[in-house]
């Protein structure tokens, strides 16, 4: 068993930590106080970067990397931005590798080059006002029309979505089958009665344009189903595995920096003629900081190693994601701890750290529900004695 890094994934984590401390650092406090997305120039630099694409084939303009980089790419952009690293994971996990994993080869042709270059930016969406958690009782509906499918419903928190070109939507065919009546559509923002609702006003991920949806009407050509109809549900909560460990990574790299900034500042700060740090209350907290961050990184890794391998790794996928978060969300805490009164204020970032931490204990999953995924595995293990 080997926990250290190849080369090419050192290589791949050095040059995004590169980008982001060059240039995407002194984007994310105006992405996050003026709420506005990327500009055009800085998401084309991503695309030259191969970040839009981490883990599409070359040939279609991506990098080809294994999970364990894609987890590095994540880590270090939401090091510096969150809601960057946002942007980027749903698109690469629950956009692109659902279409490269279940789509056709024509929906591969026409969608993945423009998706892993970055030239259009994808979504994917189940949540409704009144369908979080429960899928199944999603109300937008799909009705077969000669060649098409007629789309009627709305959507609720899309991530990328007053950004994006191309969505992932979950549509109920037959409400009366629940689960086993959700299709999914590949569905383009430029379709007639496709239309961005309200950009919400969140309270972290600022810099991500997380959105309504409508769909009054849309005419969705049945080439655009994804997979087969009937195996909609089952492809969304596969490719929400994929995803979760997306977040996992994001969540890291929320806490990595959190904690980066307090030991810092802990070495800085003197108060009775000596730094903060080398008092046991705050090295104790720093202690656990640092041991719960390896844990969370660890956890992700053997994900993405079992996906990588093509092993099963849906618990190890919610482990990570629950795990990640609360530390991520705990480290915050006591980040904020140490700085004191500094930390409460906008001029410093972790009080960004901490907003945006939170948001990773609920989207892509709420901890609560990857207790019970991961509470279902071992009703299952253990029921056979």
């Amino acid at each position: 068993m080997d926990f250290s890094l190849s080369k090419s994934q050192l290589m791949a984590q050095k040059s995004i930590r590169k980008f982001a401390s060059e240039t995407l650092e002194e984007w994310a406090n105006y992405l996050d106080r003026e709420s506005k997305p990327l500009p055009p120039e800085i998401v084309r630099v991503m695309g030259r970067l191969n970040i839009w694409g981490i883990q599409a084939p070359v040939e279609f303009g991506g990098a080809d990397l294994d999970t364990v980089s894609y987890c590095l790419v994540i880590e270090e952009i939401s090091r510096v931005s969150a809601a960057v690293g946002l942007g980027v994971t749903v698109h690469n996990s629950v956009c692109l590798a659902p279409i490269l994993k279940f789509g056709t080869r024509d929906q591969i042709a026409r969608y993945a080059p423009d998706l892993a270059t970055g030239r259009k930016i994808g979504g994917f969406t189940v949540t409704e006002p009144q369908a979080g958690s429960d899928a199944a009782s999603i109300q937008t509906t799909a009705v077969p029309d000669g060649d098409h499918y007629i789309l009627n419903g709305q959507k609720a928190f899309v991530t990328n979505g007053g950004v994006g070109d191309l969505f992932i939507v979950a549509a109920s065919m037959d409400r009366k089958k629940k689960t086993r009546g959700i299709a999914l559509f590949l569905v383009e923002k430029s379709m007639k009665g496709f239309e961005v609702g309200k950009i919400e006003d969140m309270m972290g991920m600022r810099g991500n344009m997380v959105s309504e949806l409508f769909f009054n009407n849309v005419r969705v050509p049945k080439e655009n189903v994804l997979g087969r109809v009937e195996d909609g549900f089952r492809i969304s909560m596969q490719t929400l595995d994929i995803g979760r460990i997306g977040i996992a990574a994001q969540a890291l790299g929320i806490g990595t920096a959190a904690y980066t900034a307090a030991a810092t500042y802990a070495m800085e700060r003197k108060q009775f003629d000596r730094p903060i740090g080398t008092f046991q209350a705050i090295s104790f907290m720093l202690a656990d900081m640092k041991t719960n961050l390896d844990a969370a990184r660890l956890l992700i890794y053997r994900a993405a190693d079992l996906k990588d391998r093509g092993l099963p790794f849906s618990t190890e996928s919610a482990m990570c994601k629950v795990y990640a978060s609360s530390t991520a969300m705990q480290v915050c805490m006591q980040a904020l701890q140490i700085f004191g009164g500094y930390g409460y204020v906008k001029d410093l970032p972790v009080e960004r750290f901490f907003r945006d931490a939170k948001i990773t204990e609920i989207y892509e999953g709420t901890s609560e529900v990857m207790k019970i995924i991961i509470g279902n595995d071992i009703i299952r293990e253990f029921s056979r004695f």
